[in-house]
């Protein structure tokens, strides 16, 4: 019999950790080795070994990241793999998820047999994207041009939570002419004049999250 799969379920709602290990335990080649309730939870556990898979989940109430703790764990040698399992599919977690180093980025409506291959997928080494997840990269690589850059993004994701710009300097250690930089080049890629409009077409676009 083949070594079984380690997994890490890392989220911070009970009931869906244990919908999680209902599902997966009816793998005979996973077995799920323990569980995190925050990211800072997952990124210790991660470091203490004997994983090969961390289910991550993005956001983990007012603490750490799921990108942020995907980043930690990514980073150290002999790393598990971190496949993100979440409900937010837009390019700003999309991004910040892959560039921290995550193996794959699936919805958590995704069906049992999706999330069971995803993991096999991952755990082999390869790369596990939910197909509208792919074609949201894909289309990113279609028209650069238009595409908004992940510091971009960042900052219409404050935007959109209201931050004013001398917030959003002070957020992502940037100067007020940087933000105002980004902005005028947010709104020329989105064909918009405002921070409202911007917000608004950003959102219709599932660019941001609201």
């Amino acid at each position: 019999m083949s070594t079984p799969i380690r997994l890490l379920l890392a989220d911070d709602h009970p009931v869906v950790r244990a919908g999680l290990r209902a599902v997966l335990d009816t793998e005979p080649d996973f077995r799920v080795v323990a569980e995190a309730a925050t990211a800072e939870e997952a990124v210790a556990r991660a470091a203490a070994g004997g994983l090969d898979v961390v289910l991550m989940d993005l956001q983990f109430g007012s603490g750490m990241h799921g990108s942020q703790a995907t980043a930690e764990i990514t980073a150290a040698p002999d790393a598990p793999r971190v496949l993100i399992l979440t409900t937010y599919d837009s390019d700003a977690d999309i991004l910040a998820a892959v560039e921290a180093g995550a193996a794959g980025y699936l919805l958590k409506d995704a069906p049992p047999e999706e999330l069971a291959a995803a993991v096999r997928t991952a755990a082999a080494g390869r790369s596990a994207l939910a197909p509208a997840v792919a074609h949201r990269l894909m289309d990113r690589m279609r028209t650069p041009a238009q595409a908004l850059t992940k510091r971009e993004l960042e900052v219409l994701q404050l935007v959109g939570e209201g931050l004013s710009n001398a917030e959003i300097s002070k957020r992502l250690f940037l100067s007020q002419a940087t933000v105002k930089s980004h902005l005028v080049h947010i709104y020329a890629k989105l064909g918009v004049d405002s921070r409202t409009s911007a917000v608004a077409a950003a959102t219709a676009r599932r660019l941001i999250r609201r």
